[in-house]
């Protein structure tokens, strides 16, 4: 019975193994961004079409854009920018901080590793015990923040900070705390009740993010 039940086991995995080889039709699907981008990534190209240049990226060889009150210039390689990436659930992002700049605290729907490539950052995240675990990172360092969990990176070295991040997915999603606060059209008064922020403050930070009301 025993040999009769392994042999049972064996065969079921090897018939789920074949049934899931056999089910890739294709070696991949690079993006064609000309057609609409739904829940599961953009269709496939052409595969006549395809190309060695769907396949490699030099996008982040430039540094991001800091010039901005955060001080911080994100250039990401998501599958926006990198076709190829389509189906690979994988993406990369460059993050560029000038002196005395951080990522503002913000949050993604999967997790993200991180690399320091040059500088000295603290990084850190806050869970949902409202505990936050931080921890200073020198050249060569890595950092994991948990998905969906609110995390940070100001730079606390007297040079530009270079980081990469690699994300399990074309498009981790970014959302911004405050800009998710204040750059909209809700009114200062409703911020204020769930916030508890000074409404003279909020109308300011609404008028430096782009936001009304």
């Amino acid at each position: 019975m025993l040999n009769m039940s392994f042999s049972i086991v064996i065969a079921l995995a090897l018939l789920i193994s074949s049934s899931s080889t056999n089910g890739i039709e294709f070696d991949y699907c690079v993006a064609d961004p000309t057609l609409p981008h739904g829940p599961f990534g953009y269709p496939c190209k052409d595969p006549s079409k395809v190309t060695t240049d769907d396949f490699s990226y030099s996008g982040l060889r430039k540094p991001g854009n800091t010039s901005n009150a955060f001080k911080f210039g994100p250039n990401p390689a998501f599958v926006t920018q990198f076709p190829g990436l389509n189906g690979m659930d994988i993406s990369m992002v460059r993050a560029d901080i000038d002196v005395g700049g951080a990522v503002p605290i913000h949050t993604h729907r999967v997790a993200e590793l991180a690399i320091l490539i040059k500088g000295t950052i603290l990084a850190g995240f806050i869970d949902t015990n409202n505990t936050a675990f931080y921890n200073t990172m020198e050249e060569g360092d890595m950092f994991i923040f948990p998905p969906t969990l609110a995390h940070f990176q100001v730079n606390v070295g007297k040079v530009p900070a270079v980081a990469y991040a690699a994300f399990p997915s074309t498009n981790p999603g970014f959302q911004g705390i405050s800009s998710s606060l204040f750059k909209n059209d809700l009114s200062a008064e409703i911020i204020q009740k769930i916030t508890l922020l000074d409404p003279v403050q909020i109308k300011k930070l609404k008028a430096g993010f782009g936001g009304t009301n």
